[in-house]
């Protein structure tokens, strides 16, 4: 049986970067997630005319912002900008696996989920997603996988699947000019 990473561990450990997320940094973006089913393709997957988007999400992050850059190519200067968004794993997702079911601690998850091609709003910037990285684990830990046999069973442990937790989901993005992204932000 393992020491540390069970249900209360996790349970406060979550609580504590809940409130460190929503009431002490409060930092925010809109997530925007890519509509394949509205865009319209050609045979070379690319959307030729307009690009649909789901209705936007507001969510809650950590951004680690690395500086702006300005590289010159043939038509002179350029703009490159590259934020890394951090998402708690449990503001993302209505339920998730583990214990976070059994508790019942995430009533107001948003049930969405960041993908390669998604786009990001922050500071009136769009950023489009490269890479999402799903491997920070609390303990070190994913519950989802407690190495079993075929039948089922650990002959070392036998709880393991209820130790651990998948913390956050991490996002790499890249500068889009506006209208690349196509998104018309409407204001009253």
């Amino acid at each position: 049986m393992a020491l540390y990473g069970g249900a209360r561990d996790m349970s406060l450990f979550r609580n504590i970067n809940r409130e460190v997320m929503h009431n002490i940094i409060s930092q925010q973006c809109v997530l925007y997630k890519y509509d394949l089913e509205e865009t319209k393709v050609n045979i070379y997957g690319e959307a030729a005319n307009e690009k649909y988007y789901h209705p936007p999400v507001l969510l809650y992050c950590l951004i680690e912002t690395p500086d702006q850059t300005f590289p010159e190519n043939d038509f002179g200067p350029d703009f490159s900008w590259s934020p890394i968004f951090k998402f708690l794993r449990d503001d993302l997702l209505a339920s998730t696996s583990g214990s976070c079911e059994e508790n019942n601690d995430n009533p107001n998850g948003a049930n969405v989920y960041p993908q390669v091609g998604d786009i990001i709003m922050y500071q009136e910037a769009y950023f489009q997603i490269d890479s999402v990285n799903l491997t920070q684990f609390f303990v070190g830990k994913d519950p989802a996988y407690p190495f079993t046999d075929s039948n089922g069973n650990n002959p070392l442990e036998t709880d393991l699947n209820q130790f651990g937790y998948n913390i956050s989901v991490i996002c790499e993005t890249h500068y889009v000019p506006a209208d690349k992204v196509q998104i018309q932000v409407e204001r009253f």
